[in-house]
C-alpha cells in the first residue's frame, strides 16, 4: 500500500492525518474488513446489521474473498461456507466445482479485487446482485439468494425464480 504524507507548510504531519493513519493501522491489525486509503477527504464508514440479509451476503463475500486471498488462511473458506450456506447448497456447489474446475462461490478460478452487493428484492427470501471487480476493471455479476434464516441457498447467473 502506498500512502502520501499530508504535511503542513512547515513539513509536519497534521494531527488529523496522524489520527487517520493510526486508525487505519489499528483496523488492519485487527483484521477488520476495511479498505485502507490515505486521502484528504472525510473518513469512510461501513455499516450493517446482523438481522439484514444484504449485510450478511456482503459480510460473507468480504470474509470469503479475504480467506481465499490470504496466505495461511487454512480452512477458513470452508468454515465460512458451512456457516453461511445451506447444507444442500454446499453439496450442489461442490458438484458445480467438480464439473467446472473453478470456485463456485466466485464462479471463477481467480479472486476478484473488489465486490459490491445490491438488494434485488423478493418476497419470501432475499435476492442480491453481487458485482465482482477483476483486474483491468472488468466486472461480473452473480445472483445470490438467501433464506429468511440467513442461509445462502443459491449462487448463479440468474436468481432462483429465473432458473
Amino acid at each position: 500500500m502506498t500512502t502520501t504524507k499530508a504535511t503542513t507548510k512547515a513539513g509536519r504531519k497534521t494531527p488529523r492525518r496522524r489520527t487517520a493513519l493510526a486508525a487505519t493501522g489499528l483496523a488492519l491489525a485487527l483484521g477488520l474488513g476495511v479498505t485502507a486509503q490515505a486521502s484528504a477527504g472525510s473518513p469512510r464508514s461501513v455499516s450493517g446489521r446482523p438481522s439484514d440479509n444484504i449485510t450478511r451476503i456482503a459480510d460473507f463475500y468480504g470474509a470469503y474473498i479475504d480467506a481465499v486471498t490470504d496466505e495461511n488462511a487454512g480452512r477458513l473458506g470452508e468454515e465460512l461456507r458451512r456457516h453461511y450456506l445451506t447444507p444442500a447448497f454446499q453439496k450442489e456447489l461442490k458438484a458445480w466445482e467438480d464439473t467446472n474446475h473453478a470456485n463456485g462461490v466466485l464462479r471463477a478460478q481467480n479472486v476478484p479485487l473488489a465486490w459490491k452487493v445490491t438488494d434485488n428484492g423478493t418476497a419470501d427470501h432475499t435476492e442480491a446482485v453481487v458485482t465482482l471487480t477483476w483486474s483491468e476493471g472488468e466486472t461480473s455479476t452473480l445472483i445470490v439468494d438467501m433464506t429468511r434464516g440467513h442461509k445462502i441457498f443459491h449462487i448463479g447467473e440468474k436468481g432462483v425464480e429465473g432458473s
